[in-house]
């Protein structure tokens, strides 16, 4: 396993990091849960990107009950805090209340003292920015948490907040968004501000929900007990499952083929290529998921390989920054 500096922080975390979004405490039973954690682990991977409103905050009880025994030092724990985690007004968004309620939670059912990296998993404009930043900061300041994040702000948005960060003296470190061959929405602002702020990118989705794996086809339903047949999948997969993507996605295998990897670890290489990202966050339900993921970890793609990914892919790529899922409003 390679490792990386998270933006200009001396935080180092695992090229390869697993999150458990749509799998644990819903989609897999905990023992499978379980033994992907342990595969990750095996691997030498030794981030964990979690949030507490992931099934419901069950996701966080069953990581940190995975976790349990490791070696607390030897593993980078994150998590997130902004979606609904109750029926209140309050269970909701980058309010002070909510933050200190919410890193409460998490803590609990992480079963630890800290985490790592708390990170505001989306902008709320209906509190004021200062109010959300001092809350973490004081969090800091309290050992509950060692650096903030975000995930899906806006390049203004990461702006505002290290600015207010930098007078806070809190560490700000960085954005975790969506990112892969077919989603690129960062590339023109968010990666530039982070950049300039010292922010490095956790990214999620480098598989865009499993499209960049190969096995869903053109003209043919989706297989059995995919992710694009759950409920929640569809709804973010529905842009992705076009033919003309999928066609495009089969013509990348020949490309994977030919350096020694499979589609899946071509696709996690490549956002790896950007010096920008310090992680790229998978998911799993199966360990032998993580053993075949990580094997991106430490691949150079060369020049002339990513010039013919972007000419087969070109049409069908997501580049506005616009596209960025920020909420205006709280849930």
């Amino acid at each position: 396993m390679n490792f990386r500096f998270l933006g200009r922080s001396g935080l180092k975390v695992s090229e390869i990091s697993f999150g458990n979004w749509l799998t644990h405490g819903s989609q897999v039973e905990e023992d499978a849960a379980i033994a992907c954690v342990k595969a990750a682990l095996d691997t030498g991977i030794t981030t964990f990107d979690t949030a507490d409103v992931y099934a419901g905050t069950k996701a966080e009880a069953v990581l940190g009950r995975a976790l349990k025994g490791q070696r607390r030092e030897g593993y980078e724990l994150f998590t997130k805090v902004y979606w609904p985690t109750g029926p209140g007004q309050n269970d909701r968004g980058l309010s002070r209340k909510h933050i200190i309620e919410s890193i409460h939670g998490s803590l609990r059912r992480l079963q630890t003292d800290y985490v790592d990296l708390y990170q505001a998993h989306r902008f709320d404009a209906e509190t004021p920015l200062e109010e959300t930043m001092l809350a973490f900061a004081d969090i800091v300041r309290q050992g509950k948490a060692l650096y903030i994040g975000v995930s899906e702000w806006t390049a203004e948005q990461i702006a505002a907040g290290a600015k207010l960060a930098r007078e806070l003296r809190v560490p700000f470190i960085s954005n975790q968004p969506q990112y892969s061959m077919l989603w690129r929405v960062i590339e023109s602002k968010v990666i530039p501000t982070s950049d300039a702020e010292g922010l490095g990118q956790i990214v999620w989705s480098p598989l865009a929900q499993g499209v960049l794996t190969g096995k869903y086809l053109p003209g043919q339903p989706p297989p059995a007990n995919t992710r694009a047949t759950t409920q929640q999948g569809a709804q973010f997969m529905s842009r992705l499952m076009s033919d003309d993507v999928l066609t495009r996605v089969q013509q990348l295998k020949p490309l994977a083929q030919e350096v020694g990897l499979s589609l899946a670890q071509l696709s996690v290489a490549w956002v790896l290529q950007n010096k920008s990202v310090a992680s790229a966050i998978i998911g799993a339900s199966k360990p032998e998921q993580v053993l075949d993921n990580v094997k991106a970890t430490g691949v150079k793609l060369d020049a002339e390989l990513l010039r013919r990914i972007d000419a087969i892919l070109g049409p069908v790529v997501e580049r506005d920054p616009a596209q960025t899922t920020s909420p205006t409003r709280r849930p």
